[in-house]
């Protein structure tokens, strides 16, 4: 009887396991079908039907193509922002723009290696996909990694315009989010900083700079000094 219950933890964890990697090779799979079919067209069928599954057996695992779509933006957020912290991390603190440089720049090259990753998080929404509350943390590791290194500067930043009621009213809301004493300015450099990171890489890998720009990772980086200027870290 011992023995018998000694071996229940093993056949627990082997089971474990055995659904830990069906789980990955589902994700890669879906990553493959993200490539060839683009997002709106994923389907836990096929995906099924590429592992060698009947579906209902992958609905054990993802009960909807939705939440296939959470798990992958989950991982893809969760892969841009590591990327970008661990890069960030091998930086002094007190090298600001050293920091700001090796985070965007590990951002443009996780985009650029995994480019219909980057277009699930940041291209076109797709069709009958609400994101759940699940994604807003991982999707909040890169600015708030920026917003760091924005707090960290010593730097006089490019002078804001005045700002409407509402954008306050929108950045009173956001600092209740990320809590600390963050003010009104820096917050809005943070969000402006981010989407202008989001967008440029955009451009590039959408194809939108064919024809102006050849060389893209030097285009990449006069772009990112410059914004690293206006929110003062430029040293």
């Amino acid at each position: 009887m011992l023995s018998g219950y000694a071996m229940l933890p093993v056949v627990t964890n082997a089971r474990e396991r055995a659904r830990t990697e069906l789980t990955r090779e589902i994700k890669d799979l879906a990553r493959r079908h993200l490539a060839e079919h683009g997002a709106a067209g994923l389907s836990l069928r096929a995906v099924a039907r590429d592992l060698g599954m009947v579906s209902s057996a992958v609905y054990r695992y993802f009960p909807s193509r939705d939440e296939l779509l959470t798990a992958l933006i989950i991982d893809a957020y969760d892969a841009v922002g590591a990327a970008a912290e661990t890069a960030a991390a091998g930086v002094r603190r007190g090298d600001l723009l050293g920091r700001w440089l090796a985070a965007t720049r590990a951002v443009r090259e996780w985009a650029v290696a995994h480019p219909q990753e980057w277009a699930l998080l940041f291209g076109s929404p797709v069709p009958g996909y609400a994101a759940p509350r699940d994604t807003v943390d991982p999707a909040a590791r890169i600015p708030l990694l920026l917003l760091a290194v924005i707090a960290d500067g010593t730097g006089d930043p490019a002078p804001l315009p005045p700002l409407p009621r509402q954008v306050r009213t929108d950045l009173a809301a956001l600092r209740r989010q990320v809590g600390g004493t963050f003010s009104e300015p820096l917050l809005a450099r943070a969000v402006m900083a981010w989407t202008h990171l989001v967008g440029c890489i955009s451009f590039e890998l959408f194809g939108h700079l064919v024809g102006s720009v050849t060389d893209y990772p030097a285009w990449f980086d006069l772009q990112v000094r410059a914004l690293a200027t206006s929110v003062g870290v430029s040293r």
